[in-house]
């Protein structure tokens, strides 16, 4: 979160609270929906169970009236009706609907039409509302129910039994049974509660068991928190412990070293370069100012000229360190190139090689090139690094510097060979740290300041190249690997 964004005051700050809060949460609605499933799929169950109840009383009723009987209000669970042509009452009823007094009046349509023996009917009816409703236990006056009804022909029952019904020899009866909601709304209205109690005391143990488990997780990430809090910069040697079991925290731990050896290791380097830096720099301040103070303590007798040649001299090796250290401080920011161009690397060196002075002592520089050899990057690097390279040859060459650039593949290999003791093996990859010189030939005589193989180290990577020494039988060969960008004519 944004340290300028305002938190939200209902959103717990604790991991644990969170991740509970967040589980919990899930589940409720996927309780939620797993309820809504059952209730619908316990209501559609209990209205089968319902219908099944009213499809037997019906066929009950067809027996009862096919024997001449009829049947007894008490008897029966739910709400029915029997009717026939050319009667204006009900033949039987009960169950309920005894309160829409149909005695008087049948309440049900009467029969047009037979529908045949063995057939049920099902179908949805509202049941009217007439007379008083005081009685009416079941809720049947002005709702719709699912009615059954199966008919009984009076012609095809005997003499004593139309005459025990109190129907016509030629009517029709149709028995009408009512279905009932209530026993499936209430199984569903149980089993929601059911579901509820259930349902809340799972969101109760899933948010305690989540909030005790991440919070158990996360000790040893406390334990991490704790550790790190007591690294400071000037003792930055504490480790974490590293859990056994191999999950994603031991990864975390094993990522939190590394990054403090690289804090230790970048700050002993920096402990170090400053050292090194203090002492590089004190050694001609000390030159420079003790013959300032041995001239100025005996002037007539100081050669002036000769105390401003080494004056000068000083002062231009102290110009040369301050730069490179700029320089350094510059590329360990890790700036990228602002709009690199393209570089011919051949006609570079071809003019560094005219143009370096080789007035100390003489020396034989020559560049050897088939073609030009075009690299992405910037020219003033590019030649610097070049020049760094060119000025350790010339300090430790003994009569001939060779610059060879060949274009391979995709890469653009630039080598700096020169004639001189070499490197031994052992410190080929020391002399490109940081004010490193080696104590036999390339001491500290010769005037480098021991940054110059590595602000050429840096410069190549810069520019995603790789700068090496490679084996050479007589001499130090250095070679510069660059990725090679398209001449003019392949764009």
């Amino acid at each position: 979160m944004n340290a300028t964004e305002p938190r939200r005051r209902w959103w717990p700050r604790s991991v644990r609270a969170r991740t509970a809060l967040t589980v919990t949460s899930a589940a409720a609605v996927i309780l939620l929906g797993i309820g809504w499933w059952l209730h619908h799929d316990v209501y559609r169950q209990g209205t089968r169970i319902a219908e099944g109840q009213a499809e037997q009383q019906v066929w009950a009723l067809v027996d009862q009236l096919n024997g001449g009987v009829l049947p007894a209000q008490k008897s029966i669970v739910l709400p029915y009706e029997v009717v026939a042509t050319g009667r204006r009452t009900a033949v039987a009823y009960g169950g309920g609907m005894e309160a829409l007094d149909p005695g008087t009046r049948h309440v049900l349509p009467t029969p047009s039409g037979a529908r045949g023996p063995g057939v049920l009917t099902i179908f949805p009816l509202r049941i009217p509302e007439r007379g008083s409703h005081s009685r009416d236990r079941s809720g049947l006056v002005g709702r719709t129910f699912t009615v059954m009804y199966a008919d009984v022909s009076a012609n095809e029952l005997s003499r004593d039994q139309v005459a025990a019904l109190g129907v016509t020899s030629d009517a029709l009866l149709r028995v009408y049974v009512v279905v009932l909601p209530k026993t499936a709304e209430e199984i569903a209205r149980t089993t929601d509660l059911l579901l509820l109690r259930a349902g809340l005391v799972s969101l109760v143990l899933i948010a305690a068991a989540v909030y005790f488990t991440v919070r158990r997780s996360l000790r040893p990430v406390e334990a991490i928190r704790v550790l790190t809090a007591s690294v400071t910069a000037n003792d930055p040697r504490e480790r974490v412990t590293v859990p056994a079991t191999g999950h994603e925290i031991a990864a975390l731990a094993t990522t939190i070293n590394s990054t403090l050896q690289r804090l230790d290791d970048a700050a002993a380097q920096q402990r170090r370069f400053v050292a090194d830096a203090a002492h590089e720099l004190r050694s001609p301040l000390t030159t420079l100012l003790a013959s300032l103070e041995v001239a100025l303590a005996y002037p007539e007798r100081t050669d002036w000229p000769a105390a401003t040649t080494t004056a000068a001299r000083q002062t231009r090796r102290l110009q040369a360190l301050a730069e490179d250290l700029l320089l350094l401080a510059r590329l360990d920011t890790r700036t990228p190139t602002a709009s690199p161009e393209t570089v011919d690397l051949t006609a570079l060196a071809s003019r560094l090689t005219e143009q370096y002075p080789l007035t100390e002592r003489p020396l034989t520089l020559t560049c050897d090139s088939t073609s030009p050899a075009h690299a992405h990057g910037n020219p003033g690097e590019y030649e610097r690094l070049l020049r760094n390279l060119i000025d350790n040859a010339a300090r430790h060459a003994a009569h001939r510097i060779q610059i060879t650039v060949r274009n391979q593949d995709d890469w653009i290999v630039l080598t700096v060979h020169d004639d001189g003791p070499g490197v031994p093996a052992e410190d080929a990859e020391r002399i490109f740290e940081r004010f490193v010189r080696l104590d036999d030939a390339r001491s500290r005589d010769h005037g480098g300041t021991g940054l110059g193989l590595a602000i050429a180290r840096d410069l190549a990577h810069r520019h995603r190249g790789t700068l090496t020494l490679t084996p050479r039988t007589l001499g130090a060969c250095f070679q510069l690997r660059l990725p090679r960008a398209p001449t003019p004519a392949e764009k």
